[in-house]
């Protein structure tokens, strides 16, 4: 990926910039993220929370996931769009969700996970990792 890289929300009243390389990259199938979505998966990069930088106002809805922590899920409040992911057991890292970069084919996907509840109708890169749950 070209760093720094940048995003946005559908308005652009919320942008950012990432300073660093992606963590971990994934394809995430859990309930949580089809129904926030609307989808079958979140395309989702994991960095380091201190290289986001934001601008603009995020509102967060929170919830339990199923390893109990608390996960968010940032969106812009005047259109709707979701950007971004935290959870609580993984406070230095910062989940961008790769449909809101600005550059969004610079998204390569490194694996498949929570395939556990991957709905029968969506077709996964069969070249991927497989993972039923996050991989430790």
């Amino acid at each position: 990926m070209k760093i720094p890289f940048t995003g946005s929300c559908q308005c652009g009243g919320v942008r950012y910039e990432c300073s660093a390389e992606p963590v971990f990259t994934g394809n995430c199938h859990c309930r949580d993220c089809q129904q926030a979505t609307g989808g079958a998966y979140v395309p989702a990069l994991a960095v380091p929370a201190a290289a986001l930088k934001i601008t603009g106002d995020v509102k967060y809805f929170e919830g339990k996931a199923d390893n109990g922590n608390t996960v968010g899920r940032g969106f812009c409040p005047s259109c709707g769009a979701r950007l971004f992911g935290k959870s609580s057991g993984m406070s230095d890292i910062a989940v961008i969700f790769a449909g809101s970069l600005d550059d969004p084919g610079q998204y390569k996907p490194a694996m498949d996970i929570y395939t556990s509840s991957a709905q029968p109708w969506d077709h996964m890169n069969p070249t991927l990792p497989k993972f039923p749950k996050l991989p430790q």
